[in-house]
């Protein structure tokens, strides 16, 4: 069972934990803003977060004190970090991290050391990768290690698309047709092998074969086909939602914001879920989990607060009573569970 949950806003890491039954929420406040979080799965205090100017910290205390990981990553914005969830070496799992310019590094020693892979950069689609509001510039936004073959993983470039490595990041293979190249979130599910989910700036796209081959599925979206998270029931791969806006000048700042939870069920349409969720006018875009230990349930967070579903995603209660008022007009970055 899911024993805290992680999220982060301005400089805090904070912590949703269940004491008998209630779900109290705990502000541990930084030196810096995390834009990334993970946890190590086989560690469960141990914390990784990334700074866009700051490079990579670790925590040992659940985000209590935090330290500088060691030498090895050469850029200073870390803008993804993923802890994989099958590859352990010496004790340590296996840790990445995503920089702006885009360069993907990787840690067998628990971040003391980094290894680079610069052949991600030798892909023909290079040239066309950047990102609108920097446009200058591009970033891994996210990691995705496959849950069934060590050797395989995925990264979304911001904006460029999904790449993938079939031999832990070596060698890469370019975006495919029917991907999306505004690539905001990847995930994956344990029972289903090969199959990836995309959340992107164009809508959803999925692979079933491993990422070779890609389909773009926004029945039902409307014009909300702006995608940020998406999480999957961990009982069933057909079971996802996902987080949605017009665009993404209504998708993160609470000041402007404008945006929806989408669910979708063995393939039909895409559908608005409103039940026990705010109005989407002022909400701004979810941050989306679910655990491999809790079948049927979702978790969600924004600027407006937490919540649970217990439905596979169709309806929503908040976890905690009080929401401080001080995160209402803040943007709410990553989401863990441990």
């Amino acid at each position: 069972m899911v024993s805290a949950l992680y999220f982060v806003a301005r400089s805090s890491v904070f912590k949703v934990q269940k004491t008998d039954s209630v779900w109290g929420l705990i502000e541990m406040r930084t030196a810096h803003e995390f834009y990334c979080l993970a946890v190590d799965p086989t560690r469960r205090e141990r914390l990784y977060a990334g700074t866009f100017n700051d490079g990579l910290w670790i925590s040992d205390d659940g985000g209590l004190t935090w330290e500088p990981a060691g030498k090895g990553i050469f850029h200073d914005r870390v803008l993804s970090v993923a802890v994989s969830p099958t590859e352990v070496i010496n004790g340590y799992s296996v840790v990445w991290a995503g920089t702006e310019p885009s360069e993907l590094f990787r840690s067998e020693d628990g971040g003391k050391t980094w290894i680079h892979f610069p052949k991600l950069l030798d892909l023909p689609s290079k040239p066309t990768w950047r990102f609108p509001p920097r446009p200058h510039t591009h970033h891994v936004r996210w990691i995705q290690p496959d849950l069934h073959d060590e050797q395989k993983i995925y990264v979304g470039i911001e904006l460029g698309g999904v790449m993938k490595s079939e031999d832990k990041g070596i060698y890469w293979e370019d975006r495919k047709p029917g991907s999306q190249y505004d690539c905001h979130t990847l995930t994956m599910n344990r029972l289903a092998k090969g199959r990836i989910y995309e959340a992107a700036g164009g809508g959803f796209a999925e692979s079933l074969d491993g990422g070779e081959t890609w389909a773009t599925f926004n029945d039902g979206l409307g014009s909300d086909t702006y995608l940020v998270d998406i999480a999957v029931d961990p009982a069933n791969p057909d079971t996802m939602v996902a987080s949605a806006a017009h665009g993404a000048y209504s998708a993160y700042d609470p000041q402007r914001a404008s945006t929806v939870i989408v669910r979708r069920k063995n393939g039909k349409a895409w559908e608005v879920v409103t039940d026990g969720l705010p109005e989407r006018e002022g909400s701004s875009i979810f941050s989306l989990i679910s655990h491999e230990s809790e079948p049927g349930i979702f978790y969600a967070v924004n600027n407006l607060g937490i919540f649970q579903s217990i439905d596979a995603g169709k309806s929503w209660k908040p976890l905690l009573k009080d929401w401080p008022k001080s995160l209402i007009k803040e943007r709410v970055r990553w989401f863990v569970a441990v």
